[in-house]
């Protein structure tokens, strides 16, 4: 296991909380939470050793153009695969409000 920390900058905290996904079914979970004024956080565990640059090419072309919350992100990743992966992030977002 091998767990990965991400900070990008962002606007004024988010509002809301979920989850998405469920690592006990095999798929990915993604918990997102208000975060710090300023501070989009993720952290990642994940039992793919040595993917921190697939993680954060994922995210550069998620955020990419997006005025972005300030958010805590915890993901458990279970092997996903990169779509999963967006897919599950897209989810949580449109859940508290922000696409």
């Amino acid at each position: 296991m091998q767990t990965l920390n991400f900070q990008y900058p962002a606007q004024a905290p988010g509002r809301g909380r979920t989850l998405v996904g469920c690592v006990s079914s095999g798929d990915l979970e993604v918990l997102i939470e208000p975060g710090t004024q300023g501070s989009l956080q993720i952290q990642v565990v994940t039992s793919v050793n040595g993917s921190e640059a697939r993680w954060a090419q994922l995210f550069e072309r998620l955020f990419a153009g997006r005025a972005l919350p300030a958010l805590n992100i915890d993901i458990h990743d279970f092997g996903a695969t990169p779509g999963v992966v967006r897919l599950r992030l897209e989810q949580g977002f449109e859940e508290i409000g922000h696409d």
